[in-house]
């Protein structure tokens, strides 16, 4: 008989992967790769460069930036850094941004497994207070080491619906600490999908520069639409499911709902500053996005990046 692990993973490779096959072209250099660590070259600077590459002593010398050209890694390893704290668990139950981040990472996991890449993962709960210990089944943070092949991804599914810790109220995300810790864990420069809600209540972009110093990360961003614009229900009560705290809420209120309007779009604003500020690019993922499609999308606005590298490395080699 299938266990759930087993059911989950073939319905993503019919639903997902099989859906994406030569849709992602490209057996070792796609959206999901690596830069490398082997100097091929250098080139002129274009705007959209990745200012980590620019090899200053050369600027300095020609009085104009060059960037530097990597070969690329084929024995590439990522990262997938899940934030599985408690605002994570909202929305419609099947639909989710819980379920949406196992159906990404599964999926994300999967396809990097089949290009032969090994995959690695870290589940970040937050830290439970002494009134609720961890308890002995679950820890507040599971960490699964890089692997390949089909079976890994079995170990990661069967790890993403094992039922997460409570935490109890008072226990705000910390963002900033689940990004340290990622720092502090992956060692060998990977791909580090990293993703989130990235609400938090702490600063986590330094940590996340920190991070994309290192390594090559790609944030994705899980968002759900009654998150940015509520629906009119009348008289609700509101509970944060981090804190715990309640609030009695109009939401026919024009007054309210403007002003909750305010608070996302500061939100927003905030987020895509700090992604921008920490240099990594960003995707958002909705609960209500099919995963086929949004996948395409996020390899087409990546490949032009991609693209123009290669045609300027090849112009290069010419020159």
């Amino acid at each position: 008989m299938a266990t759930p692990t087993d059911r989950l993973l073939r319905s993503l490779e019919w639903r997902v992967v099989r859906r994406l096959d030569g849709r992602l072209q490209g057996p070792y250099r796609t959206v999901f790769r690596g830069a490398g660590l082997d100097l091929a070259g250098l080139r002129q600077y274009v705007a959209e460069d990745d200012v980590r590459h620019i090899d200053w002593n050369v600027t300095a010398r020609l009085d104009e930036p060059f960037v530097r050209l990597f070969t690329e890694d084929r024995d590439l390893t990522a990262w997938l850094v899940l934030d599985r704290s408690a605002s994570m668990r909202f929305g419609r139950g099947e639909h989710g941004k819980d379920v949406v981040l196992t159906e990404l990472a599964v999926s994300l996991a999967r396809l990097m497994t089949q290009g032969g890449h090994r995959v690695g993962a870290i589940l970040y709960d937050n830290p439970v207070s002494p009134q609720n210990p961890v308890s002995p089944q679950r820890a507040a943070t599971t960490i699964v080491p890089p692997g390949t092949g089909r079976m890994h991804v079995l170990r990661l599914t069967h790890e993403l619906l094992r039922p997460v810790a409570e935490t109890g109220p008072g226990r705000t995300t910390d963002v900033g600490a689940m990004l340290g810790l990622a720092a502090a864990t992956i060692r060998r420069r990977s791909l580090v999908f990293v993703v989130s809600d990235f609400i938090s209540d702490t600063d986590w972009e330094r940590p996340l520069t920190r991070l994309a110093h290192r390594h090559e990360v790609v944030a994705l961003r899980v968002v759900d639409p009654a998150e940015r614009e509520i629906p009119d229900l009348g008289l609700v009560v509101v509970e944060d499911a981090e804190t715990g705290e309640q609030v009695l809420a109009d939401t026919s209120d024009p007054l309210f709902r403007r002003r909750l309007r305010d608070q996302v779009e500061a939100q927003e604003a905030r987020i895509a500053s700090s992604l921008r500020q920490a240099g990594v690019p960003g995707h958002d993922v909705s609960t209500d996005d099919d995963l086929v499609e949004r996948f395409v999308d996020l390899v087409r606005r990546s490949g032009r990046v991609s693209r123009r590298d290669r045609a300027h490395a090849s112009g290069g080699s010419r020159g």
